[in-house]
């Protein structure tokens, strides 16, 4: 009899609809052994819905180091492991790396399917240069985020922020402050869902428009880059 090879895949899921997702996908998570979720209580709605009922394990952030170990040993005795987010795609601004990390040390097989990450449709419908660009998901909170702006002023590719709803108006002023109130750019919210909102302008205009109602949902910013004179 053939021995089982274990095997790492990292499974996108929705970013609100829950229709954005691959078939290839849900026959993954139907197949595999355990399903490492960041939030087994919002994966649990998606997987409740796509009456999945495989083996669901926590695995984020503040677990990771420690919970590592003993998947790569399942893996290594043959399982198939499949990681998925709350939203998106594992790895992009959620645990992921340290997991792919130690899977290749061990020999590993990883994979990673297409499917959903939020900055792609709020890059796309922003109108700003996309031919190059750079990501970089969310600032520090506090320690390093005025240097890491500073290091962005000669910046000249389009650049793209994660943020969260309290934030959104600070990070906007911040922005005015670094890169100028007339930089061109673009705050996505709540993309794929009922309240979908993108407001395209100038760093002053964006700020004045969120500065005037209540924000809820997730963020992506996107801002130009510095222009070549």
């Amino acid at each position: 009899m053939e021995e089982k090879e274990g095997k790492l895949i990292l499974v996108p899921t929705p970013i609100g609809n829950l229709e954005d997702i691959t078939l290839r996908a849900l026959r993954i998570l139907k197949e595999a052994d355990m399903i490492l979720a960041e939030d087994t209580r919002t994966s649990g709605h998606l997987l409740k819905h796509y009456e999945i009922n495989n083996r669901l394990q926590s695995y984020h952030i503040f677990n990771e180091h420690k919970a590592v170990e003993g998947i790569v040993s399942k893996m290594k005795e043959g399982q198939l492991v499949a990681l998925i987010s709350d939203a998106g795609t594992p790895s992009i601004s959620d645990p992921g790396f340290l997991l792919v990390r130690e899977s290749l040390k061990h020999g590993i097989d990883v994979e990673c399917l297409p499917g959903p990450t939020a900055f792609v449709p709020a890059l796309v419908k922003s109108g700003l240069p996309s031919d190059r660009f750079t990501f970089e998901g969310f600032l520090p909170h506090k320690k390093g985020r005025h240097t890491r702006l500073q290091s962005l002023i000669p910046e000249e590719r389009t650049m793209i922020f994660y943020e969260s709803p309290h934030r959104l108006i600070k990070t906007l002023e911040q922005f005015e402050e670094i890169f100028g109130p007339e930089r061109n750019a673009s705050v996505s919210r709540e993309l794929t869902k009922l309240y979908e909102e993108t407001v395209n302008g100038t760093l002053k205009e964006i700020k004045e428009h969120f500065s005037q109602k209540t924000v809820k949902g997730e963020i992506v910013m996107i801002v130009a880059g510095r222009e070549d004179k």
